[in-house]
């Protein structure tokens, strides 16, 4: 007898609908066709146990299960459950007449309990966009895919509980998640606050203009200054996610396998933070089985790289092109996946190796031409990518030991989403363009228009501070960004020169 059932895989962030077929006739041989990997191809054993458990009977006879279409190659262990469903269908021990209408994926444990697997949300998606009634899945993956409207999702705990369905649907109720109630409860619900941080009011301005425009931002400054604390709070007063922007990050995620059972859609901006020993692929993403790395899980969210001069040099320079077209595309000999990659990237470093270079109260002992040695760690490129050079100097006892609370997250998110909301009226007939950061040098020149005044400071501070080339660009990026946060429409001349003032690293003599 051959029977169909139906499950998925997953490409980048999209998912396939996946046949498998299982034929049972005479001999005594189990063969799996269809491209699949070893997890797949040892999966009968797992199968053989798992139907033994639930007390019924693994048949004795030639099983052939092909994977359709078969010139795609399957991975991963959640093919388990329909290949156990479909050979208990065709061996004729449960009913078939409604397997055609379900999605059913699942990794078996040898007693026959369901393990979680990756991608729910997607292959949530394409059950719905290819007309199935419903998705049988581990519960622990449940919610996760249950936030997809117009499909019964069914989380099941076991093979007997898939089973006991198939006879006898009725007794089972779908998963229900109110998605947009859900979203909207928990949306800009973060532990981390501005407030908490002491001082620093001139990095909190730099962080705000930050997020109104979507620049990249470099944190410099000695140990102990503060940078890391405030890097975790930018998240807290970027605009909130809408449902959209959830659902992308949740797909990711999703593919990532890195949402728990409790989580079903994220609401907050992503904040991801690697360690400067991270590899190009963990970065970027890759792998045999192409995976999406740090840079996509970080979408629509913050990237943080702590200690920037400490990453490989390698490392640093993946990130140039994504940094540019916002997605990363994952070349292999028989495929070709893309993922989103658009993040804000916030870094830090120490001055120098000691970290104490231009501290008020302590004394560099970093050697002649160390300094600079340090800084060309970090190449032209990648630097020309980063807006905003801050300096960040130590927060004093005063400060410090003050009880009067700062300014809250809340309020300057605010401020921060008025000024988006000017942006997204300017690119309004662009579907690619979202914040200022993202404008060409051709929008730049038209959309930044500054008069003889302007360009005269400009100027001036390029010859007097020894500012480069590369500058001048993102300081009339930086500059329109905070005229939107002053509610002008024209950049005025204080708007330029607080932008030449978040330029740093560009001044010749800044490490001299």
């Amino acid at each position: 007898m051959l029977v169909k059932t139906f499950g998925s895989a997953v490409f980048g962030v999209n998912a396939l609908t996946i046949t498998i077929e299982v034929s049972i006739g005479g001999g005594n041989r189990y063969h799996i066709v269809g491209l699949p990997d070893n997890a797949i191809k040892e999966s009968l054993r797992r199968i053989e146990s798992a139907i033994q458990t639930a007390g019924l009977r693994m048949p004795r006879q030639k099983i052939v299960v092909n994977l359709a279409p078969a010139d795609i190659r399957k991975e991963g262990s959640s093919y388990d459950l329909p290949i156990a469903i479909g050979i208990l269908a065709a061996s004729g021990q449960i009913e078939q007449q409604d397997l055609h209408q379900y999605f059913i994926m699942g990794e078996l444990s040898l007693d026959g309990g369901l393990q979680g697997i990756k991608g729910a949300l997607p292959i949530a998606i394409q059950a719905r966009s290819a007309g199935f009634k419903g998705f049988i899945l581990p519960i622990d993956n449940s919610r996760e895919a249950a936030i997809v409207n117009d499909l019964d999702v069914y989380g099941m705990r076991n093979l007997r509980e898939v089973i006991e369905f198939f006879t006898n649907s009725s007794g089972f109720k779908p998963v229900v998640v109110k998605t947009r109630e859900l979203f909207y409860e928990n949306v800009c619900n973060y532990e981390q606050d501005f407030s908490d941080v002491k001082g620093q009011e001139n990095i909190k301005r730099a962080l705000e203009i930050a997020a109104a425009g979507g620049h990249n931002l470099i944190l410099i400054g000695p140990p102990g200054a503060g940078k890391t604390m405030l890097a975790k709070r930018l998240p807290t007063i970027l605009p909130p996610l809408n449902i959209q922007e959830a659902l992308e990050t949740t797909k990711i995620h999703s593919v990532a396998g890195k949402l728990n059972a409790a989580e079903s859609l994220m609401t907050e901006r992503p904040y991801r933070s690697p360690h400067h020993t991270i590899s190009d692929m963990a970065l970027v993403g890759g792998g045999v089985n192409p995976q999406p790395g740090e840079i996509s899980l970080a979408h629509n969210g913050v990237l943080f790289l702590d200690e920037l001069p400490e990453f490989k040099r390698s490392v640093l320079e993946v990130m140039r092109q994504p940094l540019e077209d916002r997605q990363v595309t994952i070349s292999r000999s028989r495929l070709s996946v893309e993922y989103p990659a658009s993040f804000m990237l916030i870094a830090s470093m120490n001055p120098c190796p000691c970290g104490f270079y231009n501290h008020p109260d302590k004394e560099c002992i970093c050697g002649p031409g160390i300094v600079q040695k340090y800084l060309s760690k970090i190449s032209g490129p990648l630097l020309d990518r980063i807006d905003l050079h801050v300096e960040v100097t130590p927060v004093n006892f005063n400060e410090l030991s003050s009880l009067q609370e700062a300014e809250r997250s809340a309020s300057i998110r605010n401020r921060v989403i008025k000024a988006r909301e000017k942006q997204d009226l300017r690119f309004a007939a662009s579907t690619s363009l979202h914040c200022n950061a993202q404008m060409s040098p051709n929008m730049v020149r038209n959309i930044c228009q500054i008069n003889d005044a302007g360009r005269s400071l400009i100027k001036k501070a390029m010859e007097k501070l020894g500012l480069s080339a590369r500058a001048y660009d993102r300081i009339l990026k930086v500059s329109r960004t905070i005229a939107d946060l002053a509610e002008s429409e024209t950049i005025e001349m204080e708007h330029l020169a607080e932008a030449i003032h978040y330029r740093s690293l560009d001044r010749d003599n800044w490490a001299n």
